[in-house]
């Protein structure tokens, strides 16, 4: 079966071969993708091995795991090794999921166009080119991922999220391996700040994402309203207690696909500017947000590329 959204590149799927093919636009890389994917030996939400991406993926009670790669045609394959789709909505699912996390729905033709131009931006346009900004779909993941990622290093961020998906997630086991399902909001609604302590979280940060969880699972937050409105989105992330522009910007720019956004206080950021300017110092704030105005619109692509330019 074939099917295409107005917003999306065409994928057909086959029940019989349990498998999903998306067309990715001509400006995508999937060696790119998996750089990106692999950055850290402590990441728990996926797998890239051989040059495969695997994933544990949960639609409504139905889980599955899923492989992905790359073909010699260029198409996006996606293989469901362990459990199937049992219905043309979950493959439906799947391929939006997928269409959503590698960001494949962005035209990035202008973006190009303008870095094109930009002593900054011109070569590691050309250097990683096809490279989008790999999402964190799921709302609650993305907040926890933000409030872990403050103020920290990166391995320490990550291996906490490791004790904190191992603690109150889910997982099956696949290939002498388990796969795991970020934790629920409803299920951290009954942790206490004693148990996220435990875990390495300092006190503050265990209530925010206590307060996160609990506000996500009243239905007092959630993506869908979000996304009507980046603006007020911006507000809405701003009055959350532990959430500061840092925080929400990295939400808007991974969950909520804002490509305005961008966490002007990132120390990532901060170095891959000192490096590409050449100098021995981090800009500060108010030269940054100069530099960026001529990103308009495009801020978060900006960001995303300078990241990638520390992991050379």
């Amino acid at each position: 079966m074939i099917t295409r959204h107005k917003d999306m590149h065409a994928f057909n799927f086959d029940q019989e071969l349990k498998q999903i093919m998306i067309q990715p636009p001509r400006e995508f890389s999937f060696a790119e993708t998996l750089h990106y994917l692999r950055r850290s030996p402590a990441e728990c939400m996926h797998l890239v091995e051989d040059e495969k991406l695997y994933k544990l993926l949960q639609f409504e009670e139905k889980t599955m795991i899923i492989e992905i790669s790359e073909n010699e045609e260029d198409t996006i394959q996606i293989d469901f090794v362990k459990d199937a789709p049992d219905s043309a909505k979950t493959y439906q699912q799947v391929a939006d999921y997928i269409v959503e996390w590698f960001d494949l729905r962005t035209d990035l033709n202008p973006f190009y166009e303008m870095a094109e131009e930009d002593p900054l931006l011109s070569e590691l346009v050309h250097k990683y080119s096809g490279l989008r900004v790999i999402g964190v779909p799921d709302l609650f993941e993305a907040f926890c991922w933000s409030v872990i990622g403050q103020q920290v290093n990166l391995p320490f961020a990550y291996t906490v999220k490791r004790r904190f998906v191992e603690a109150y997630g889910k997982s099956v086991e696949w290939n002498e391996r388990l796969f795991w399902k970020f934790p629920d909001p409803k299920t951290i609604t009954s942790v206490s700040v004693e148990d996220l302590k435990k875990l390495q979280f300092t006190g503050r940060k265990a209530e925010y994402i206590i307060g996160i969880a609990e506000l996500i699972a009243n239905g007092h937050l959630d993506k869908q309203s979000l996304l009507e409105d980046f603006q007020q989105a911006e507000k809405t992330l701003l009055a959350i207690r532990g959430i500061g522009p840092w925080s929400a910007h990295y939400v808007m720019m991974r969950c909520l696909r804002d490509r305005s956004a961008f966490p002007i206080g990132d120390a990532g950021l901060q170095n891959a500017l000192k490096k590409r300017l050449g100098r021995q110092t981090k800009p500060a704030p108010e030269e940054i947000r100069e530099l960026f105005s001529r990103w308009e619109n495009w801020e978060a692509y900006a960001v995303f590329y300078l990241w990638r330019s520390l992991s050379d």
